[in-house]
């Protein structure tokens, strides 16, 4: 094997997040000898100040202005600059690093990673919503400085890795996998009693709060069709969902002679990571192996959008386009956090994203208007919250 051409300098935004934890963990057992640019993360102090004394990042941004005293007190005498608040992880996206880990959750990441994409680093994209609320900015941003966005969720980076750019003209359809998450089984009565600790329990892995119940929602599945549309330049109704619990197939591209090329691995998400960090190239780390014979038997089944109605709703806010994936995305942050505060139940949640969008709609809030992509995103962002809070309020009186 040659030498591979890896990255030196990286940057890992999200760090303390599972992908950024991922990630790290990755770069240490490949051995990779990287230059650390910058590591951020959201109120993780301590988790943050571990990595930190570990890697030794030219800085360490907490986006949680309140915890930078306790930052600074733990990395005091380590040379590792310390800094806080939302700007500061926007001026460590843009520091010269190679290549960018985004992994920021929330629309909260997107400043950051358009910043990336501007220096012309190869950012490995874990933030879906960088792509929902600004995706062809994003990627033409990316593609004028140079760089490169490479997709690390697990169904894109499958999708990433198969289809072939010479045939791209020749697909017929792209085929997303999803888990269906913990109430993949569940009656409609059983969603309505699911309390904030069941949704987040994953049955393949362990994420954070709000990506969890995305899943429970299948909101998360909604999101990847936005993502994969603009990232493939696929027409919506050339994507598909299948739910495949085992979730060792992670997507599959279908060409027009018949043929389905499928990318297959293990439920962990440090080989998408690999693929983005090396890519054309491969990583050699002691990965996890596919252990097909002990692996038991693969399903699938079409997702049920009666029970998950989230799917049905991103999609058509990628058909309406213009700002309403923006909006059907704040919508969504709005709900998922009002849920997880026991506010509304959890049914509730795909309720309240689409009356969020049909209040919108008719106040003529998800117009194309305006020439800067970033402030429009930004704008249709604060205008959703605004109406999703007003839809929870209701919610609330009415329960």
């Amino acid at each position: 094997m040659g030498t591979l051409s890896l990255p030196r300098k990286v940057s890992v935004l999200g760090s303390t997040g599972s992908v950024g934890v991922s990630t790290l963990d990755l770069l240490e057992k490949a051995a990779v000898p990287v230059e650390m640019i910058a590591l951020a993360a959201g109120r993780n102090v301590a988790k943050l100040a571990e990595q930190a004394l570990r890697w030794r990042p030219q800085v360490a941004v907490i986006q949680d202005e309140s915890c930078l005293p306790e930052l600074r007190a733990r990395l005091d005498g380590s040379g590792v600059r310390a800094a806080a608040g939302a700007s500061a992880v926007t001026e460590a996206a843009a520091m010269d690093a190679q290549w960018v880990m985004s992994a920021i959750v929330g629309f909260a990441g997107l400043a950051p990673t358009l910043a990336a994409a501007r220096t012309g680093a190869v950012i490995a994209l874990a933030n879906k919503e960088s792509l929902v609320c600004a995706g062809p900015a994003l990627l033409r941003r990316a593609r004028l400085a140079g760089g490169a966005v490479i997709p690390v969720d697990s169904e894109h980076s499958a999708i990433f890795q198969v289809l072939e750019p010479q045939n791209a003209q020749q697909v017929r359809r792209l085929i997303l996998t999803s888990s269906g998450g913990p109430f993949r089984n569940a009656t409609a009565e059983e969603m309505a009693r699911a309390t904030p600790e069941q949704a987040v329990a994953h049955p393949n892995f362990s994420m954070g709060a709000k990506i969890s119940v995305d899943s429970a929602t299948m909101m998360n599945k909604g999101l990847e069709v936005i993502e994969a549309a603009y990232l493939f330049a696929m027409p919506p109704e050339q994507i598909e969902v299948l739910v495949h619990p085992q979730q060792i197939i992670h997507s599959l591209v279908e060409y027009a002679d018949g043929s389905s090329l499928a990318q297959l691995g293990p439920p962990d998400m440090r080989p998408p990571i690999a693929c983005a960090f090396a890519w054309p190239d491969r990583l050699p780390w002691p990965a996890p192996r596919l252990d097909l014979v002990n692996s038991g038997p693969l399903t699938f089944h079409d997702p049920d959008q009666d029970r998950f109605p989230a799917l049905g709703i991103a999609k058509d806010a990628l058909a309406a386009g213009g700002w309403a994936p923006a909006a059907m995305n704040a919508a969504n942050e709005r709900a998922v956090s009002a849920f997880l505060d026991r506010r509304i139940g959890f049914l509730d949640i795909s309720g309240a994203v689409a009356e969020t969008l049909e209040r919108m709609d008719r106040q003529n809030l998800l117009g194309d208007g305006g020439d800067d992509p970033v402030e429009l995103a930004r704008a249709t962002d604060a205008a959703a919250r605004r109406v999703a809070d007003e839809v929870v309020s209701g919610l609330m009186a009415q329960a």
